[in-house]
């Protein structure tokens, strides 16, 4: 699949910028090329953060600022399920996911518990205690994109009832956390999505692995490319700027399946 997402901004005055766009090759994928081209040209840092996630660091200047990406990604159109794959005990979790765990700015796992029992009652803990939490999300609440700006909580979802899909992966996340059972938000593309946007799902670790789930979606859906992994949206933002407020004047985000596999 060929990815891409142009951001445009008209900047005022001398601005800082951490932009996270570039996705990285791992098990689920494998970046073939990529373009990223900043206009006007400036310098730029990269680093990688505590999450593994690769971030470009730089100074936009006044007027009209443009960062263009493009990524030649290989993945599966499937993603994998596991019905039964078991829930890790706390004391054989890898050190790496023990932040998934822990209730979060937008994911607060500590006030769900009572409804993480309600709705898991039954199922085998693990993989089946997630799918159940991914299907009561997509029931109870309405994915709706494009209704909200700024992200909100696990608590604050349940109580509106509509959301756009960060708001869901975030209600589901902090019920899979309120089993002891990491979950992580991802963002990244999703191929056929509409209205075409960056897209927001989640992880759960059990079995010994992560698995993807989509409460926006009606059933497991591949073809998607992941740019960052968080404990929510706080973590995984594609651009944070620094000082007063600057919403890009355009953004335009595209995927496509190539013809031939990306070489």
């Amino acid at each position: 699949m060929r990815t891409e997402c142009d951001l445009y901004f008209d900047v005022a005055f001398y601005t800082p910028f951490v932009f996270m766009l570039r996705p990285r090759s791992g098990a689920e994928q494998w970046i073939a090329q990529e373009r990223y081209a900043i206009t006007p040209s400036v310098q730029v840092t990269e680093f990688t953060d505590g999450y593994g996630n690769l971030c470009q660091r730089l100074i936009a200047p006044p007027g009209d600022f443009a960062v263009r990406t493009s990524a030649d990604v290989m993945t599966s159109t499937y993603i994998d399920t596991a019905p039964g794959a078991p829930f890790v005990p706390v004391q054989d979790l890898p050190e790496s996911t023990l932040p998934y765990l822990l209730p979060s700015r937008f994911c607060e796992a500590d006030r769900l518990a009572e409804l993480a029992r309600e709705v898991t009652a039954g199922a085998q803990p693990g993989y089946d205690q997630v799918a159940l939490i991914n299907y009561w999300v997509q029931d109870a609440v309405r994915y709706t994109p494009g209704s909200s700006q700024t992200a909100n909580s696990a608590v604050e979802v349940r109580q509106r009832g509509y959301g756009v899909c960060r708001d869901l992966a975030h209600l589901a996340i902090a019920l899979c956390r309120s089993l002891v059972v990491p979950a992580r938000l991802v963002v990244g593309y999703l191929r056929e999505l509409e209205p075409m946007d960056l897209h927001a799902w989640f992880e759960a670790y059990v079995g010994g692995r992560w698995y993807t789930f989509d409460p926006t979606q009606p059933g497991p859906r591949g073809d998607r490319v992941a740019i960052a992994y968080g404990k929510d949206a706080a973590d995984v933002a594609v651009y944070s700027q620094y000082g007063p407020p600057l919403l890009p004047s355009s953004m335009r985000v595209d995927v496509q399946l190539l013809s031939q596999p990306p070489v």
